[in-house]
């Protein structure tokens, strides 16, 4: 069973949100997310700089199984990458909610977390997958 931390917030794509306190979030997928795609091999990073809208694409993940687009579960500008992923997209399946994650955003309106699904809303999603 995927654990789900109850500090996140989540959208319905399987990325979590970690908010930083200060205006920015970190953003990675789920422990569900990294579970249903297997062996991660590959993960395409947004540019930093880049201004995104809820729900925009932001990059690819791809494993041994499958490739999955992901999604912007807030609107902002991308002031950081993980760039040790483009070493060891492995660490996406290690620590999802720790080494594994993938970008920081300066978030436009920090009300937006409020739209986000929160752990046991999540745990209600992934329980129907």
């Amino acid at each position: 069973m995927s654990t789900i931390p109850a500090n996140l917030r989540y959208n319905d794509s399987h990325e979590w949100v970690l908010d930083n306190g200060d205006g920015t979030v970190t953003i990675g997928i789920t422990d569900h997310a990294q579970e249903a795609l297997g062996d991660v091999v590959f993960v395409e990073l947004p540019d930093v700089g880049r201004n995104l809208a809820k729900g925009d694409e932001f990059g690819v993940i791809e494993s041994v199984k499958a490739a999955s687009d992901l999604y912007a579960p807030v609107t902002g500008e991308i002031i950081e990458v993980n760039e040790a992923l483009e070493d060891s997209p492995e660490t996406i399946n290690e620590t999802p909610y720790e080494g594994g994650w993938i970008m920081k955003v300066r978030m436009e309106d920090t009300a937006s977390l409020d739209d986000l699904l929160d752990a046991d809303a999540y745990q209600a999603i992934t329980a129907e997958d």
